[in-house]
């Protein structure tokens, strides 16, 4: 099975430009890119399952290219329904260099960024060396421009697909770059810098995209609880990532499994008989965890990351560190350690609706301090009792926690 029919069966692969791409990406030896805006200082879920082609292309004797767009970024990609917010000069640089370590840290590619040839332009060389070779009905045909037309686009926006245009040209002239890879909302786009290198330079230039990954409902995938599922661990922790992808919907996750991992066919296949067969073994899930959090944060992430859920499960709440208990109850209801008794930080972190509840709680065995039953109404919340001096981890029943912090 060549790379481009492995692609398809995985699912990567939605518009291509051109036919005789199959035959080229078996063969290998293209320089392609892809590329992405510098609009946080974070790379999250969504954006790892497009850039692994990076990996894949490059393991069949391609060379990747990742555009960090310090230029497109200062003007935004139009979104579907308004006109996305303007940041600052000092925001995208700090948010290129981010993102950039990222990329070469995960995939160790080449990250060029696209300020450093748009700095140069000025506005009339813009018009007459780029501007000249769009016509504006076949830009107002793009979908991403059409579908804006009733709400209304600015100018700057409109202008948005020359500039991505002109990122295709510009690689294919100083790098060598004959294919751009994009997820499928920029298929415009990508078709736009193909028709402009083309009239530009007389070369032949290729271009595919790939399906958005999606929850079953259509949205997109890659948020938990309204948030996005952030590459840097300080914004997502190893632990939570290992959630997001143990309770991924189990129709969904042979997809997730083609999209996020290099697991064979053969593996993928096996594990999809698991999943169908006992859904609540859960081992499809357990495998797409497995290998996306060593692949981005390493073994030892990973180990971590299944330590502290199954102390979780288990309530074995003392075999944890302070560090393993941030990451695992940071965003739990906590309050700061004033002296308060035990039915004092029931109430004031609503495990229990009144102090006389908390006691009915307390003195009937419902409530657990680090993974211990206590039943003494009078405890009061110190370090003595605290976790590496610094936590204490309070569960009332089997499933409400709260943390109090010294």
């Amino acid at each position: 099975m060549g790379i481009y029919e492995e692609l398809e069966w995985r699912g990567l692969i939605k518009d291509v430009s051109d036919p005789s791409l199959k035959e080229k990406l078996n063969k290998g030896g293209m320089t392609f890119y892809i590329g992405t805006d510098p609009t946080g200082d974070s790379l999250h879920i969504g954006h790892f399952s497009s850039f692994l082609i990076c990996k894949r292309l490059k393991d069949a004797g391609h060379n990747p290219i990742v555009l960090v767009g310090g230029g497109t970024g200062l003007i935004g990609d139009p979104k579907p329904d308004a006109e996305r917010p303007m940041i600052t000069k000092e925001e995208v640089d700090h948010n290129f260099n981010c993102l950039k370590k990222q990329l070469i840290d995960l995939f160790g590619c080449e990250v060029v960024n696209n300020y450093d040839w748009y700095k140069d332009i000025n506005f009339i060389d813009f018009l007459r060396d780029y501007g000249k070779f769009f016509n504006v009905n076949y830009m107002l045909g793009k979908d991403i421009v059409a579908r804006r037309l009733d709400s209304g686009i600015t100018y700057t926006e409109f202008s948005y697909m020359i500039m991505q245009a002109l990122d295709f040209y510009w690689l294919c002239e100083n790098k060598n770059v004959t294919l751009e890879v994009a997820g499928q909302d920029q298929w415009g786009n990508i078709t736009a810098g193909i028709d402009l290198t083309r009239k530009k330079t007389g070369k032949e230039v290729y271009g595919f995209t790939m399906p958005l990954l999606t929850k079953s409902d259509g949205t997109k995938f890659g948020k938990t609880n309204g948030k996005a599922v952030w590459l840097d661990k300080e914004k997502t922790s190893p632990y939570e990532m290992y959630q997001f992808f143990i309770n991924s919907e189990d129709s969904k996750v042979i997809d997730y499994l083609k999209f996020l991992t290099f697991l064979s066919k053969e593996e993928i296949l096996e594990l999809e008989k698991k999943n169908n067969e006992a859904p609540h073994l859960r081992e499809a899930h357990k495998a797409l965890a497995k290998e996306v959090i060593t692949f981005i944060h390493g073994k030892e992430a990973y180990e971590e990351a299944v330590k502290i859920s199954d102390a979780l499960f288990s309530g074995d709440i003392k075999s944890l560190n302070a560090k393993e208990i941030e990451m695992g109850f940071g965003d739990l209801p906590s309050i700061e350690a004033k002296g308060q008794t035990l039915v004092q930080v029931l109430t004031e972190t609503s495990l229990a609706s009144s102090n006389r509840e908390a006691r009915q709680f307390i003195q009937s065995g419902a409530v657990s301090i680090n993974g211990d039953k206590v039943t003494d109404i009078n405890l009061v919340m110190s370090k003595e009792i605290a976790i590496d001096n610094k936590f204490i981890v309070i569960r009332r029943g089997k499933k409400l926690y709260a943390l109090v912090r010294i």
